[in-house]
C-alpha cells in the first residue's frame, strides 16, 4: 500500500504596489503545502475581499520565473512575489 503525504513549507509571499496596499503588509510567511494556486487561495482567505479583488489581477512570480501554470508545486523555502499591474512607462 502507497501512502501519499503532503508536506507544508514556508513561503515568503512578497506584495508589490497596490497588492502591498490592500494586504497591509510587505512581505510575510505563509505555510502552504501544494500548488501556487494554493497559495493564492490562502492569503485570499488570510486578508479577505480588498486583497482578493487585486489578486484577480495580479501576475506572480515564483522564485523570480513568472508563473504560467498555477498548478505549479511549490518548492520549500520559495518566494512568490504579487505584482498588480503597473502603470507608466
Amino acid at each position: 500500500m502507497t501512502t501519499s503525504t503532503t508536506t507544508a513549507t514556508t513561503l515568503t509571499v512578497r506584495y508589490f504596489a497596490a497588492a502591498r496596499a490592500a494586504a497591509g503588509v510587505e512581505t510575510e510567511p505563509v505555510e502552504v503545502s501544494g500548488t501556487v494556486d494554493d497559495a493564492i487561495r490562502a492569503i485570499r482567505h488570510r486578508h479577505g475581499p480588498e486583497l482578493g479583488r487585486v489578486l484577480d489581477r495580479c501576475s506572480f512570480l515564483l522564485d523570480e520565473v513568472a508563473v504560467r501554470d498555477r498548478t505549479t508545486a511549490v518548492p520549500p523555502g520559495a518566494t512568490l512575489d504579487v505584482l498588480p499591474p503597473f502603470a507608466g512607462g
